[in-house]
């Protein structure tokens, strides 16, 4: 049972990494214009004279491009790996453990994903923890799902029985 609820877990991140990566396409304008408001640090006072304030298109460009790809890579990780792992859902616990790699790669790219983009650089860099606005929408969401996501991977990551 235990590995069932594993496979539906990493199932749940992969449904995650689809939705964003669908909406943050058919958004991409909003996707770009949210990039944009953290580099150009223009949603707080002070922000845009800031020295590493920038609102350069390619840097919005590559930043949406990162977000985007991270969670399309965890799609696909994900998604092989809950195959794999079905596929050995009745095997011994070493070949079930060696069909985990997949899906908790996919959850590493996230997690990686979410703090080295929101954290690190938008958050920390940008210093979005000063805008009220992006603070919430985003920094809060990313901190919410890499936990989550994190929280998975080291419940899948679990030793088999």
């Amino acid at each position: 049972m235990l590995r069932n609820i594993k496979i539906l877990l990493i199932l749940a991140v992969a449904a995650w990494a689809v939705l964003s990566v669908l909406l943050n396409l058919l958004n991409w304008q909003g996707t770009l214009a949210s990039v944009t408001s953290a580099t150009s640090m223009s949603t707080f006072d002070g922000g845009s004279d800031a020295f590493q304030a920038t609102d350069q298109p390619l840097l919005a460009w590559l930043g949406a491009l990162f977000i985007v790809g991270g969670k399309a890579a965890t799609v696909l990780f994900c998604l092989m790996g809950a195959y794999r792992m079905f596929a050995a859902r009745g095997a011994d616990a070493e070949r079930f453990t060696a069909a985990k790699e997949l899906a908790l790669v996919g959850c590493g790219i996230a997690v990686f994903m979410l703090f080295a983009g929101f954290i690190v650089v938008a958050e920390t860099w940008f210093e979005m923890w000063r805008s009220e606005l992006l603070r919430t929408i985003s920094l809060d969401s990313a901190f919410r799902y890499g936990g989550m996501i994190a929280l998975i991977a080291l419940f899948v990551a679990q030793r088999e029985p």
